[in-house]
């Protein structure tokens, strides 16, 4: 028993043979996937540039104090600050020895989201010297 690639018997092979050009498109793929440029993603980040001769609020020793002005601004030692920048600032003077007193001084008008939200700060930097200063702003004199 012979095997038999026509038809008929006696007839030719009419198939066009594919394996060549199959062959040829997987070359032609593994060089596109080779040639393509290696795709990096990066985020551009705009680093804060260390200036010396900015008047940065030093932390003071002794005592350090914290204002929210009416309009939410928080102030550090008189200076205005955000509160990532408070929860460093409050890091590093719980490393201090002695750890320097901290004084807490809310305006009257200051909404109380932002006196929470600054408490939070003081709470989780785990301060151990904290007083609130001009509570007598509060009292009411009938």
């Amino acid at each position: 028993m012979a095997m038999s690639a026509g038809r008929g018997d006696d007839q030719p092979m009419m198939d066009m043979n594919t394996t060549p050009l199959i062959d040829v498109m997987l070359v032609l793929l593994i060089m596109f996937i080779i040639t393509i440029p290696i795709q990096t993603h990066a985020v551009k980040v705009d680093l804060p540039i260390n200036d010396p001769n900015q008047n940065k609020p030093l932390i003071d020793p002794q005592k350090n104090k914290i204002v929210i002005q009416p309009d939410g601004v928080v102030l550090w030692n008189g200076a205005a600050t955000d509160p990532a920048t408070l929860q460093q600032y409050l890091t590093q003077t719980t490393q201090l020895n002695p750890e320097p007193e901290l004084h807490f001084q809310p305006d009257p008008a200051a909404r109380y989201e932002k006196v929470d939200q600054i408490l939070a700060i003081i709470k989780r930097s785990n301060v151990s010297k904290l007083g609130f200063i001009g509570n007598e702003q509060y009292r009411n004199d009938f």
